[in-house]
């Protein structure tokens, strides 16, 4: 078989002999074979056929035109697996298992001749000051506990396109509330506002499609607030926001080799493991100060104040002494009984306003139908109706800690059900209005000397002011490891 090398040395050396087999010979050629490739001026590799033809019988020949109208009407939905399949149980025995890698080879090339078109990535160029982009993400695969308690968050993540300059914060739900706290903490960090903001379709942005309103209300305040232009991406399309999406998966797979580094994922409290990820977007922005620098020129000015971050509702207290909102209940004082107060609803909290006055900050509640009851807010009146405690629909709540859990279920062991609960009811109303610490200090030394529990005791123990021992500290010695191989080792044989 004649070798393009053959031939290339061919063209060399044939005007160097007086006549053509001289040159043929050169090349290790006949002289036939060295007159075809002169006259048609191409190496072998250019003269062979292209192999367009089918070595053997289409297996599919019969069922193709079936195949491809099916591909038609479902916009090339379906797999070749799937076809397959039906195609073995519309005639059995026809096709064999072997065949099913044919079948994919068939229907890829018609999709890539006369499929239906394919999504296409159009690469965007950015200028300093222009874009910025918002996501959350959530990063509850990192495994993160909390004094070794699951920790179930999103992240709220801010980028800025030109520069990858990156902020963001621990959030609980993609809420109005969680966005407006993201992007303004962002902004003034940043020290200055782009001119364009882009999200996805957030429900908290958002409004859904056929609404007159592309954005809602309060983001559209939040915008004109701040004066950048808002932009958001195409239903189902997160690829549109794809410079936050990218950072999203960089950033999580940065705290997840940290965490690794770190030798552990359980931190002590959530403001411990905030510092741990802002110590990490920390790092990842020392690697854009040139750009970031150039963004920093443009940016527009900030306003002089922040945009209200927080929705305000009004709610009435009911009978029970609490209040429903957003499918979660809290309890307020009992004073506030039939009154309506106005709750700012932040992020992370709720502040209870009523006579133009902040009077309480609560917890917000996650998810639905929880609730947070005080018992302070109740122990007044609860304490002048005992018999209500026992089936008191929030009655867990109203053990502050396992010393008073414990102290209730003595009582409930040693005297009747009434007695227990207005004894226990008067040791928690002690809780409320001394020392709630002190109390459970009284109760944790009252149980662990095995003493009979009542509210006499417990007052005496705080009027004298003395001070409870230490609780007992308890030391396990620490395992040798090796002391169970030794369990694996086969003992000698020992004659008798």
């Amino acid at each position: 078989m004649v070798t393009d090398q053959q031939v290339r040395r061919l063209f060399d050396v044939q005007n160097k002999y007086e006549h053509q087999y001289q040159a043929a010979d050169a090349a290790g050629i006949s002289s036939k074979t060295a007159r075809k490739y002169r006259k048609s001026g191409k190496l072998p590799s250019q003269c062979r056929v292209e192999h367009t033809w089918a070595t053997r019988k289409d297996p599919f020949a019969d069922d193709w035109a079936f195949v491809v109208q099916l591909m038609k009407d479902t916009q090339a939905a379906l797999e070749a697996k799937t076809i397959f399949e039906f195609l073995q149980r519309a005639e059995p025995g026809k096709y064999d298992n072997g065949q099913l890698r044919t079948l994919q080879r068939r229907i890829k090339a018609w999709k890539a001749l006369y499929g239906p078109a394919r999504e296409v990535f159009f690469s965007q160029i950015y200028y300093p000051g222009q874009w910025a982009c918002s996501d959350f993400t959530s990063m509850n695969k990192l495994n993160i506990t909390i004094a070794h308690q699951p920790f179930e968050h999103l992240f709220y993540h801010f980028v800025l396109c030109y520069s990858n300059w990156q902020a963001g914060r621990i959030c609980f739900s993609e809420s109005f509330e969680s966005l407006s706290l993201g992007i303004q903490d962002a902004l003034w960090k940043l020290g200055g506002v782009p001119s364009l903001h882009r999200t996805d379709n957030l429900t908290s942005a958002v409004h859904k499609v056929g609404h007159p309103d592309i954005y809602t209300d309060k983001y559209r305040g939040l915008s004109s607030h701040y004066g950048f232009e808002s932009s958001k991406t195409n239903p189902a399309s997160p690829h549109e926001n794809g410079d936050v999406e990218k950072s999203n998966d960089l950033f999580k797979k940065a705290v997840d080799q940290s965490l690794i580094i770190r030798g552990s994922r359980d931190f002590d409290s959530v403001e411990e493991y905030e510092k741990f990820l802002q110590k990490i977007i920390d790092r990842m922005n020392a690697n854009c100060h040139k750009r970031f620098a150039e963004e920093i020129e443009v940016l527009k000015y900030l306003p002089n104040l922040r945009y209200d971050d927080y929705e305000t509702r009004d709610c009435k207290v009911s009978r029970g002494g609490t209040i429903r909102l957003l499918h979660n209940t809290y309890s307020v004082h009992s004073r506030l009984v039939g009154e309506t107060v106005k709750v700012r609803l932040y992020a992370d909290e709720l502040q209870i306003w009523y006579a133009q006055r902040h009077i309480e900050t609560l917890p917000r509640l996650r998810g639905e139908n929880g609730h947070h009851i005080n018992y302070r807010h109740i122990i007044d009146r609860l304490v002048r109706k005992p018999g209500a405690f026992e089936n008191y629909c929030y009655k867990e709540d109203l053990f502050p800690s396992s010393q008073f859990r414990i102290a209730y279920d003595i009582l409930r062991e040693t005297c009747s059900i009434r007695q227990a609960s207005k004894e226990y009811l008067k040791i928690l109303e002690l809780a409320a209005k001394e020392d709630e610490s002190l109390v459970n200090e009284a109760l944790r030394l009252l149980i662990n000397l095995e003493d009979d529990i009542s509210f006499e005791k417990v007052k005496e123990f705080i009027d004298s002011k003395q001070k409870a021992p230490d609780p007992t500290e308890v030391y396990i010695e620490e395992v040798d490891i090796n002391y169970y191989d030794t369990l694996l080792e086969t003992p000698e044989c020992v004659c008798i």
